[in-house]
Parts: structure tokens; sequence; C-alpha cells
């Protein structure tokens, strides 16, 4: 997307400019798209017209996210665009007086931040963990030391990569990254067993890592040598410092290093430190009238007596803190590219967005199972807001959290349901200035101290590929990932990779009976299934019976799961 810096006041924008700055976000030609085309139908997305938004806004257009998704069309982006005076440049509220940080002091953790951070003590319930990717990629011929040069340019460049998180909740840049260098584990006279057992004990040690973040360890790099040329990359990174989108930038990167050494790219002329702060400026503060965070915890506030007070309500086999440690496991599966081709054209034809899609089907899975039709989904957006033309470029945790309401007490077309939730996703988003910890908190207050929370997570990033071409040609294909985030028991991920998407399930075990996450996913993945191989299944209300495909009822276990709640 062309920096908010090089747009044009938005009155002065034609429809042709409108047409050309979609086109140039979808990666098509502007030819393809008529003026009056639903954009969904064209790949649109939540995120990037949540980039589109900031980006007019920050040019001095009085648009939101929830504005560009009433109408998502050139000709309506137009009229919405040109229809209002572009009054930001007058109003302080919109246009503050900038406020430049010192890069070296420590600063404040976002709220998202914080609750990793809180969440990493042993005391907390399903906590002792940090909030933490690991992550593994086979290759060949990988050398060591230029890995490990590559890996110090990377940390040279982020300034988030070479951060410490401080006992008094801020975090601060260090001049050099604590980082002790490259692990190398050779394996290379090891065959089949030995081979097995080798590679195991290496991803044992490093799945479930809890980095000292104090010292300024937030990420590792480790090798592993195999017979024949083959070589496994091993990466920890602490979610402290990096969001999905991050990683992606992370991994880009350090391809780019390790092809060629001699062209260091520039830092950023930009930090996190600042956008911080000239993001805590632009929101204005909630005590002030008309600032856009005093508008989204009025929104907020006016939502509170409808919310329910905590996510699905599935059966356990254990109460979360009767848990003595927390650890997590993956279950997985791809859409193959027909199969996503197959529900994309049937989305799109219907003005639906992909992730609205998906979360939707998880969602229909969890309320089979819940006993308990009405329950939160704590829905994280990688909300990185264009105040600088270097946003791009930084590795850091842009993470905002949105709560959205999941009520499936009434039956309704699958497409129908998809709508009333991407609607409400809409609002939702656009209302994100007020966080979602402070909603949770006026949410307890509202229902007389009760305990409220939102457990379980869908994590959408369809908008590239997590992985891109650089990286896999030079160190590797992604094999294998874990995350883990602290008193989470469900978090959902959809990555993108090349025509594919990986669904992914993260989870504790330990607090469900043996077999349920097994079949709710499997029934998420014949829900899937149906929706891609049918156009009337869109039509008709999902379907999804938890008594056709576990042997656990969620009336059965209504009693213990209603403890988590209070």
């Amino acid at each position: 997307m062309t920096g908010p810096r090089d747009l044009p006041s938005p009155c002065d924008l034609s429809r042709e400019d409108v047409r050309h700055t979609v086109a140039d976000l979808l990666g098509v030609a502007a030819d393809t798209i008529p003026e009056a085309d639903n954009l969904i139908r064209h790949g649109m997305d939540s995120i990037r017209m949540m980039r589109l938004a900031g980006g007019w806004r920050r040019a001095g257009a009085d648009v939101s996210f929830q504005k560009l998704a009433e109408n998502p069309t050139v000709e309506g982006w137009h009229a919405l665009l040109t229809e209002r005076p572009a009054a930001a440049a007058e109003d302080p509220v919109a246009r503050p007086t900038r406020r430049v940080v010192d890069a070296r002091a420590a600063f404040d953790l976002t709220p998202v931040q914080r609750a990793y951070w809180i969440g990493r003590g042993d005391e907390m319930t399903l906590g002792g963990v940090g909030c933490h990717a690991y992550l593994e990629f086979d290759g060949a011929a990988v050398h060591p030391d230029r890995l490990e040069a590559a890996v110090r340019r990377v940390a040279a460049r982020h300034g988030m990569l070479r951060t410490r998180f401080l006992d008094d909740g801020r975090q601060q840049v260090l001049d050099h990254s604590p980082w002790a260098g490259l692990t190398v584990h050779d394996l290379r006279a090891a065959e089949g067993a030995e081979l097995d057992q080798g590679l195991a004990a290496v991803r044992a040690g490093l799945s479930h890592r809890r980095l000292d973040v104090a010292a300024g360890e937030v990420f590792d790099v480790r090798l592993s040598l195999l017979p024949a040329g083959r070589t496994r990359l091993h990466a920890n990174i602490d979610l402290l410092v990096a969001d999905v989108a991050s990683i992606e930038v992370l991994l880009t990167d350090l391809a780019r290093a390790y092809r060629d050494p001699d062209r260091p790219a520039p830092a950023p002329d930009y930090g996190f430190a600042q956008y911080l702060e000239d993001h805590r400026a632009w929101c204005g503060d909630p005590a002030t009238p008309g600032s856009p965070a005093a508008d989204a915890r009025a929104y907020w506030t006016g939502l509170i007596p409808e919310l329910p007070t905590s996510g699905p309500k599935l059966p356990l086999a254990k109460q979360p803190e009767e848990l003595t440690g927390t650890r997590f496991s993956r279950r997985a599966f791809v859409l193959g590219a027909q199969e996503w081709e197959r529900i994309t054209d049937r989305a799109r034809a219907h003005g639906l967005t992909l992730a609205m899609v998906l979360a939707t089907a998880y969602a229909e899975v969890l309320g089979a199972w819940s006993a308990e039709r009405n329950f939160l989904l704590n829905v994280p957006l990688f909300d990185r807001q264009p105040l600088h033309p270097a946003v791009g470029e930084l590795v850091a945790d842009f993470t905002n959290l949105v709560l959205l309401n999941v009520d499936l007490r009434r039956p309704v077309p699958f497409a129908e349901r998809v709508r009333e939730l991407q609607r409400q996703v809409q609002r939702n988003a656009s209302h994100a200035q007020y966080s979602t910890l402070n909603v949770l908190r006026d949410l307890r207050r509202a229902n007389g101290g009760r305990r409220v929370g939102a457990p379980v997570v869908f994590a959408c990033n369809l908008g590239s590929d997590f992985v891109g071409p650089e990286f896999r040609a030079e160190l590797g294909e992604l094999t294998w990932m874990l995350s883990q985030t602290p008193q989470v028991w469900l978090d959902h991920q959809v990555y993108r990779t090349d025509d594919s998407v990986l669904l992914a399930w993260d989870a504790v075990d330990e607090l469900f009976p043996p077999g349920l996450l097994d079949a709710m996913l499997g029934a998420y993945r014949d829900l899937l299934d149906r929706l891609g191989a049918a156009d009337d299944r869109w039509d008709r209300p999902a379907g999804v019976t938890a008594e056709a495909t576990a042997g656990v009822s969620p009336e059965a276990t209504a009693e213990v799961t209603a403890g988590a709640a209070r």
C-alpha cells in the first residue's frame, strides 16, 4: 500500500485513483475491477480494508474500517472519501502534535504485551509459559557461518530483537543483542531411529521454551546438520516482540541477509517506541470527548449488557487451576489449492471474507460442543496502522484483540451467520482504540466481580504467504510449528502457504477429555469439505452436532465446565 505521506488529499481523489489504489493492494490490474463491484469478490479482506482506512485517515479523510466495509465498492469509497472535507489538518484530535521519543529509553508495554508478560508467571492459572512460537524449516546445504552472520545482521536491523523486559513492566531496546550465537547439532552420522531420536530431543528442548526476556533473550536460531547434506533450521521467537506479520518480515530479512551477505539492509528510520507514542496521540485520551479512544470506550460500554462472560463452555477433564503445568500440542490439516479455491469462489459470490467464513465454521463447531450456545470468541487483529512509511518494515507486536459475541441459539443459514459475524467484527474492529483487556475489566465489574474471560482464540493471516519464496529457496520449507499463549485453552491459527491454507489448532490437551479435540477438528474439516462441495450448503444451517461425532456430550459435562467461568 502507498505510504500515508504519499497519499493525495482525499478531496482530490478521482475514481481512477481509488481503483488503482485498490488494484495495487490486491495485486491485480485496475481494469479488472468494475466500479460498482463488491470488492470482497475480488479478494478484498478485513486486514487490507483496515490498512486503507488508516492511510486515508492519516491523509485527512473521515473514514473508518466500518464505513469502508458498509459499501466495499470503488464508487462507494470514492463518494465516502470526497463527500467529507479533509478536516484533519485543523483537528487536534485527528492530527495531534507529534512528540519525539528517546529510542534508548524504556517505554510502556502495550495492553497485549502486558497480558503476555504477566501470564509468564508460574503463579498464574495456565501461566508459566512464554507467548512463544517455535518453527522448523527443512532445507539443504545451509552453511552455519553464513546463517549466524545473517541472524546477527537481522538482529542489528530490528530493535525489538534486542529488547529486554524490565521488572517494572516496561521494555527497552539494547544497543546489542545478547544472542550467544548459532548452536549447531551435528547429526550427519546418525541414521534411522537414532536420527529420529536426535531430532525429537532437539524439538523437545526448544518447542516449549520460556526465553529469558528480562535479559533480552527474545529469539534463538539453531541448525541441525543431517545426512546427505540436509539441514533443519530451528527458530524460537517470543511473541512479546513479534506478531505473525512481523515473523514474515523477519523470515524475509533473514533470507535476504543470508543470500546477500555483502548488502545489508539499512535499519528502518522509525521504531516501535515512536509508533506507540504516535498511536497513543492518534487515539487520544478516553477522557477527551470526541477522541477515537473516547468514542471506542462509549461503544464498548454500550455493548457490555449484552456480552456473554466467557468463551465456549467446552467439556473439561480438569479445571484450569488444577493444572500444575501448561503444555500445548498442535493438530493441523491443509486445505489444498483446489479445495481452497472452491471455498474462495463460494465465499466471494456471497460477498463474504474468507477469514470470517473460517471463523464462523470454527464457531459452529465450538458451539456444537459448548454447554451454552452464546459465548465470546477472542479474535486477534494484526493492526499496524500506517502512521509512518516504515511501519510495514518493523518487527514488533502490533496485536490488538477484538471480542466477538457468538450467538448460535437461533438456527440460520450458514452464509447469513457469516454475514452477521462479519458485520460485528467490522463494527468492533472500528472501535479497537479501547483495549479488549479494558472491556473484560468493565465486563467483570458489570457482573459483580465474576470471573470473565475469552480463552478460545481465532487468529487468521491470509493476506500473504507466511513463509515466502525467498526463505524457502535459501533456508528451507516450514515443516513443523507450535505456538503457546498464557491463559489460552485453544488457539486456531490460519496461514496461507502458496495456494494452500494451513489450519492449525494449538491447545492445552490436559484440559480436555481424551479424543475431544480430535473429534472437534474432524467436525471442522467435515464442515469445510461440505461448504466447498455444494453451493446449497451455504443456504442451510451448518448442521454440526457433537453427538454425531464424539462420545462426549456437552450436556453431560455442563456442571464440570461451568466451574471454569466462576
